[in-house]
């Protein structure tokens, strides 16, 4: 069982001042020899993946805060944290930094100092401490150049720190501030600007604690008004107590909860308004002050979570029809920003915080909302349903399984009744609002979509004991969803070109389409019946007509996803319906132009060409060889019908096919009983179809050694190599550099589904390397019939059994002509027909 208190989750820091989540793992500490020291190692829980590797500097400083967090600053301006599942997991790394540094584990944070040079240690031998000018206002100006000179220094900015925290110095600065407004000294609100600014920059918890108390926060705000750099001062503090309002959706009780949200806030302000923008030196000084703002947020959602009356309150006014709209929005937007909020938790407390809001029915409320004509309210409902979509797809599909089943048995009762059930499930609620987005560029229905391929992904459903969760949610997605789905594709298909074909349909249908793709590729029976039973690959190979590229390329896909299956039950749908002859006709209107639809159509039937489909080659060949057969610049398709002769010859000569097995065999079989064997039983099933006029095998024949039974089987691989060089030469002869475009037009009728078939198609293209006569024909010598009244010739040499020959082998008849009998002339007329 993996140990909980090692758990942790690792924190960064990014450009935009945010914690940026980096994963979940188990941290260890111990020596790795590349960084020559005592190290952190945080290996990721789900594949084991190094996710940090982190050497425990002594000069480092690192904090502990709230019981549960490790927060420090790399060398390279890199602000890291753990954030661990549990405080024994915590203090047991905490003492292992502490050990390495020579530390009390008792102190919240490490006192090492980097860059120290050594007057600066000579300096903290000799002084202990820092001694601060009186706080008054003729030395304002030695207090600013104080602060100013002591940033740079990490020693002396720690002995200024300090000398700020023991001596109250803040407070007494805050008076000054006072005083100098009072009597509008300009020149010492500039001198207090500089310090106050200078005092965050030493990035302690301890001044911040005091800076952002309520008797102190406005006052600081107010220091920070006046920048020396601005002609006049900025009126931060007028902002937050008249422009800015709080406002209570739900009333909150506790007033340590509403002193928090407010700190944070201001605090927020003060980071992303007040302070001016960190140069590149100062960025890191700054970490601690958002750590504070993470941390604040943390709390405000636990301590929300508990209070059990605010959130039953706030659900129960959220349904209530008798609430306005106004107010409607802002408890929307209040529990959007809740759950906003809930992302900066630890894993097992973001658990317990979806929980609650599941106990207290956020999924049936969410119904009720986005049932509403409020755009704004909807919109905000929709991230809210994408938050809890994210965590656990599993609590939302169980949910709406269970609304279909007692929507199920409230409409067996209405039906009973003659009275229709109106009530529309959550899933549809999504599906139909994706349809009807009318942003044009469908920027909410593109977050629907998402949201819904996460609903449908198997990969992140469970299987227990009792029941699967893909089988029955699937199931029930087929039922009673996919219908609401596809009825736009639907609708817009009905004639041979898209009924609506504007961008915005376009865009609609495209998205529809790849989420139908994604089905294809990670469902198995439910949308091959689905597809099957309703026609769904003819209706959408309609958009294959749409004068949106983008959109007939996603029809295209659609089909190419189904045909990379493999799958015959969907191979003989597409040859029962004919639904190559909507791609072919793409094809050729595409004509010769060079672009992403003649690429992806070649790659279709080149993928049908190499994985050997031969329903699909059959069916490609017989009924559209006319129209691609003067396609030169690629040699996709003659590569197909040279595909489908190889195919038809192994139908008609099945006896032969089998020769190339045995002959397969003896080249890794060497034992001459065994080739005797062979040899003996393949003779003996011809005598079943030889006549009288035939040559028998003599029984002296069936003693050999291995060079007699070698001989005949040479003879057949000289004739294979001159096959493959044949047809070589057949596919280079057309010239790569040059395109054209088809001559053949197609003409297409709605009552006929074969006018494409090309008559060639059934009769070998003179010289071809599918010619059963030829040279080139693959695997075998040459065709032979089954007719009674034609008599074969078998090669014999020195009382040797051959090959079977014939004699329009014209190539073959000038190497053995002394050699080989004659076939009767009518079974030469009949095998060139």
């Amino acid at each position: 069982m993996t140990d909980t208190r090692r758990r942790v989750k690792v924190y960064t820091l990014n450009e935009d001042r945010q914690w940026d989540d980096r994963g979940t793992g188990h941290v260890t500490s111990g020596y790795v020899e590349r960084l020559k020291g005592m190290s952190l190692l945080v290996r990721a829980e789900s594949d084991g993946s190094l996710l940090l590797e982190s050497k425990i500097n002594p000069n480092t400083a690192y904090q502990k805060q709230q019981d549960t967090l490790i927060v420090w600053s790399e060398a390279e301006n890199y602000d890291l944290a753990l954030s661990f599942q549990e405080k024994a997991g915590c203090d047991e790394i905490w003492e292992k930094i502490c050990q390495v540094q020579g530390k009390d584990p008792s102190v919240d944070i490490t006192q090492d100092l980097v860059d120290e040079s050594e007057e600066e240690r000579f300096d903290d031998m000799s002084s202990p401490g820092l001694e601060l000018p009186s706080c008054e206002l003729s030395r304002l100006e030695e207090i600013a150049e104080l602060v100013a000179s002591s940033l740079p220094s990490p020693l002396r900015r720690e002995k200024l720190a300090l000398a700020l925290e023991n001596e109250g110095y803040i407070k007494k600065l805050l008076e000054l501030f006072h005083v100098c407004e009072d009597l509008e000294n300009i020149e010492g609100l500039h001198h207090l600007y500089e310090i106050i600014k200078g005092i965050f920059l030493l990035n302690r918890t301890a001044l911040f604690e005091v800076m952002f108390s309520e008797e102190c926060i406005m006052d600081v705000i107010g220091c920070l008004e006046y920048d020396p750099s601005l002609s006049q001062p900025r009126k931060h503090r007028e902002f937050l107590t008249k422009t800015a309002k709080f406002k209570e959706v739900i009333p909150i009780s506790d007033p340590e909860l509403k002193q928090k949200i407010h700190q944070t806030y201001r605090v927020q302000y003060i980071q992303d308004m007040v302070l001016p923008t960190p140069s590149v030196f100062e960025e890191n000084m700054l970490s601690t002050l958002h750590s504070f703002i993470f941390f604040n947020k943390v709390e405000i959602v636990g301590m929300l979570q508990e209070d059990e009356k605010f959130l039953t309150d706030l659900f129960a006014q959220l349904t209530d029809e008798a609430t306005d709209e106004e107010k409607r929005q802002e408890l929307v937007n209040f529990l959007k920003e809740f759950c906003a909020f809930s992302q900066t938790l630890q894993p097992q407390n973001r658990d317990a915080f979806f929980k609650t809001l599941s106990s207290m029915g956020i999924l049936p409320a969410l119904e009720v909302i986005l049932g509403m004509d409020d755009a704004q309210v909807r919109s905000a409902a929709t991230d809210i349903f994408s938050y809890l979509v994210e965590y656990n797809p599993s609590m939302v599909r169980e949910f709406v399984m269970q609304e279909a089943q007692q929507n199920d048995d409230v409409s067996k009762k209405l039906t009973e009744q003659k009275i229709t059930n109106k009530d529309i499930l959550l899933i549809n609620l999504i599906i139909e609002h994706m349809i009807c987005d009318t942003d044009p560029e469908l920027g909410g229905a593109v977050q629907l979509m998402g949201l819904l391929r996460t609903l449908v992904d198997p990969e992140n459903m469970l299987a227990t004991a009792n029941k699967t969760e893909k089988t029955e949610f699937l199931g029930f997605f087929y039922k009673h969803c996919m219908h609401v789905l596809t009825a736009p594709l639907l609708a817009n298909t009905t004639e041979e070109k898209p009924s609506k074909d504007d961008f915005q349909t376009a865009q609609l249908l495209a998205l529809v389409l790849e989420l139908l793709t994604f089905c294809v590729e990670h469902h198995t029976y439910h949308i091959k019946n689905y597809i099957i039973n309703k026609d769904i690959l003819r209706r959408v190979l309609v958009l294959m007509a749409s004068k949106h590229a983008f959109l007939a390329l996603c029809a295209l896909r659609f089909k190419r996803k189904i045909i990379g299956l493999k799958d015959e039950f969907y191979n003989r749908y597409i040859m029962k319906s004919f639904l190559f002859e909507p791609v072919v006709k793409a094809f050729l209107n595409n004509g010769s132009r060079y672009n992403l639809m003649n690429s992806a159509i070649i790659e279709m039937f080149e993928f049908i060409r190499v994985e050997d489909i031969k329903s699909l080659t059959a069916h490609v060949i017989e009924n559209y060889w006319k129209a691609l057969e003067d396609v030169d610049y690629v040699q996709t398709f003659k590569g197909l019908k040279l595909r489908f002769e190889q195919q038809r010859e192994r139908q008609d000569n099945p006896k032969l096919d089998s020769m190339r097995s045995i002959l397969r065999n003896h080249r890794y079989r060497r034992d001459a009983r065994t080739l005797e064997d062979e040899e003996e039983m393949w003779f003996n099933t011809d005598d079943e179809d030889m006549e009288d006029g035939e040559a028998v095998v003599p029984p002296s024949d069936k003693t050999k050694n291995d060079e007699d039974i070698m001989e005949p089987i040479s003879k057949f691989m000289e004739r294979k190599k001159l096959k493959e060089s044949e047809e070589k030469e057949v596919l280079l002869k057309t010239n790569l550099s040059g395109r054209q475009s088809p001559s053949f037009k197609l003409s297409l009728s709605s009552g006929t589904k074969t006018n494409l078939t090309s008559q060639s198609s059934t009769t070998n293209l003179p010289g071809s390397p599918g010619s059963p006569g030829s040279p080139g024909s693959p695997g075998s010598p040459g065709s032979v019939s089954k007719s009674t009244s034609q008599t074969a010739a078998i090669t014999t040499k020195g009382g040797l059994v051959g090959l079977v020959d014939y004699p329009d082998d014209d190539e073959e008849d000038d190497e053995d002509e002394d050699k080989e009998e004659t076939l009767p002339l009518s079974k030469k007329a009949k095998l060139e027909s």
